[in-house]
């Protein structure tokens, strides 16, 4: 029994190794990706090329698909702190807080957040299929074998296209979640929009707002790189092809809450 359980324990401390060891060469990997891709953006607008084409249908289908799902989260989530707000802060006498909880929560945390869920939901998976995809009908070699260079055309477009649609959506989010919310106030309280805005706009500070998209941009940079390396990371076999979704989706959002709790931290710091 004793010599039982110290081979188990021997083969559970050989698995945890071999499964750090994979993790950091994939981390190794993905900087090296995002290094590569970093190189290709700078002279992607210098030159004509195919790859707008690829960059515009990137936006369409990451910001312009997503605008309706987004603006109705906005909304729902502004209604949801208007209507817990004046429930709980006139029982101690701070009313006024309402304005700076809203966009505490809606432009510096959930906007960012919740705006990437989705992004990651939609556009992580389908990049990661889609290259995988490529990948196995060996495309990619296509490319390589036409002199066409994978990175700038494939890569660039999409990594562009994610993080410009993480900004617009995000800023998107924050207006239709703020002023989403007058219309429930108007519907517990009625008050004059004049005052409403004023009372929003002098809560609201530039930090806020920079904050916030300072998450967006850190997020659609995590997406797009994160997609596409598992993606590209698909072998030969097309069974490979939708654990590289699973793997580009579970990848983002644990990255993604990482680097919220990360930035949000150093703001305090």
């Amino acid at each position: 029994m004793l010599f039982r359980s110290n081979t188990a324990s021997v083969n559970f401390f050989e698995k945890t190794g071999k499964t750090i060891r994979s993790s950091l060469n994939s981390i190794l990997y993905a900087l090296g990706f995002f290094y590569n891709v970093m190189k290709e953006v700078v002279g992607f607008f210098r030159r004509k090329q195919a790859g707008y084409k690829v960059l515009v249908f990137q936006i369409l289908f990451t910001g312009y698909e997503a605008l309706i799902i987004n603006v109705i989260m906005a909304v729902s989530i502004g209604a949801a702190v208007i209507v817990i707000g004046t429930g709980l802060l006139p029982q101690f006498g701070q009313t006024q807080l309402m304005y700076q909880i809203l966009i505490l929560i809606i432009t510096r945390e959930l906007g960012p957040l919740l705006t990437a869920f989705v992004v990651t939901a939609r556009s992580g998976t389908a990049i990661a299929t889609e290259l995988g995809t490529m990948v196995v009908n060996n495309e990619i070699e296509a490319y390589i074998a036409s002199g066409i260079n994978p990175i700038s055309y494939l890569a660039v477009p999409r990594f562009v296209g994610v993080t410009v649609s993480m900004l617009v959506l995000t800023v998107y989010f924050n207006i239709f979640g703020l002023l989403g919310s007058f219309g429930v106030v108007q519907v517990i309280r009625a008050i004059p929009v004049r005052e409403y805005l004023t009372n929003l706009m002098q809560a609201l500070q530039f930090k806020d707002i920079l904050l916030g998209m300072l998450k967006a941009l850190v997020f659609g940079i995590i997406i797009s790189v994160m997609s596409m390396f598992q993606g590209l990371s698909v072998n030969r076999a097309s069974t490979e092809i939708p654990v590289a979704g699973i793997k580009a989706v579970g990848s983002c959002i644990v990255l993604i809450v990482i680097a919220d709790v990360f930035i949000t931290v150093m703001q305090y710091v």
